[in-house]
């Protein structure tokens, strides 16, 4: 009796441990990828296109059709594309040269989740839009060109790309901030005297003493470093021609490879200054301008042109200050603006 209750004993243990196994094993299939996500905390220090999209024979042809569309976006679909008919993008800017390494830095409003993140409200047209939209957003106001068709291939190979960020990459970046993060408003207007100072001393080598950019030796390829103001960058109907998001996204990105969102070289302060210099510039001036935000109350702030929902200056909405404006509609509408 008392060998048999032993064995008994043995046996409930037996099952006890198998299951206790069962259940480790089932936890490990099912949080695979958060347990290794976690193991692979660092992001590749030095994005390397060759290796990652061009010479990898793991990734399929339209991903990389897609990736030379937005890396080298005046080759393929602007301006110094051989045939008229696949001319979209009116400049000789790159998507990545605001989309930094290839729309995986993140804080420079990288590419991941974009899929997930669309259908998406937009105030800018006051309805629920498409990533086809907002891409062709970007094609009229970054790239001052024209919208691609609903079925273009191009449209379809870039957004194959940025699929293939979250569904076939490599982990690259577990730190996925995205947009750009925000700036500690300052309570004052643009000093453009400053903003120039800031400019010469920490802009200029790149970009130029007049804001024109550096070609590649071979100049067919486009801008090594894009111009900022001029003819040839993005028009005033652009994000990037709103201070307060130019201000972002030099903090957090700027000067290039000595900057990121986890270690500025500028303050807020500089970065506002100098954001606010950059776009006192003239550049291409988009028609209908005055169509976008139909409900005006979701204007953002430093949207340099009007019709607005309130009676301040022009002027206050290109410079500042903005915590006026930021208290009159909150206390008007209940909307806190931060842009």
């Amino acid at each position: 009796m008392e060998l048999y209750k032993e064995l008994v004993n043995k046996l409930m243990y037996l099952i006890a441990l198998l299951t206790i196994l069962i259940i480790v094993v089932l936890f490990g299939v099912i949080n695979h990828d958060k347990i290794w996500s976690t193991q692979l905390e660092d992001p590749i220090l030095e994005w390397n296109p060759y290796d990652i999209v061009l010479n990898n024979s793991d990734v399929p042809e339209d991903v990389k059709e897609g990736f030379l569309l937005l890396d080298s976006s005046a080759i393929y679909m602007g301006p110094l594309n051989k045939d008229p008919k696949l001319r979209f993008s009116g400049n000789k800017l790159s998507c990545t040269n605001c989309h930094l390494n290839g729309g995986t830095k993140s804080g420079a409003a990288p590419w991941f989740g974009m899929i997930d993140k669309f259908p998406q409200f937009s105030g800018r047209s006051n309805k629920v839009g498409t990533l086809v939209e907002r891409i062709n957003g970007c094609m009229e106001r970054s790239m001052n060109g024209i919208a691609f068709p609903e079925n273009a291939s191009q449209m379809k190979k870039m957004i194959a790309y940025m699929e293939w960020l979250d569904y076939g990459a490599p982990k690259l970046n577990s730190k996925k901030v995205n947009g750009y993060p925000g700036i500690v408003i300052p309570f004052k207007a643009v000093d453009k005297k400053r903003g120039e100072e800031i400019y010469v001393r920490e802009c200029v080598v790149c970009h130029g003493t007049k804001g024109e950019g550096i070609l590649y030796q071979e100049s067919k390829r486009g801008y090594q470093y894009p111009p900022l103001w001029g003819n040839d960058t993005y028009n005033d109907g652009a994000g990037m021609n709103r201070v307060l998001t130019a201000a972002a996204f030099i903090k957090n990105n700027m000067p290039y490879l000595q900057a990121s969102w986890e270690n500025p070289k500028l303050s807020d302060e500089e970065a506002f200054h100098v954001a606010g210099y950059i776009n006192s510039f003239p550049r291409p001036s988009k028609r209908n301008k005055e169509m976008d935000y139909p409900d005006k109350k979701l204007k953002p702030i430093s949207t340099p042109y009007g019709p607005w929902a309130d009676n301040f200056s022009s002027e206050q909405h290109k410079y500042g200050p903005y915590p006026p404006l930021i208290k009159y509609y909150k206390k008007t509408f209940g909307i806190k603006k931060s842009k």
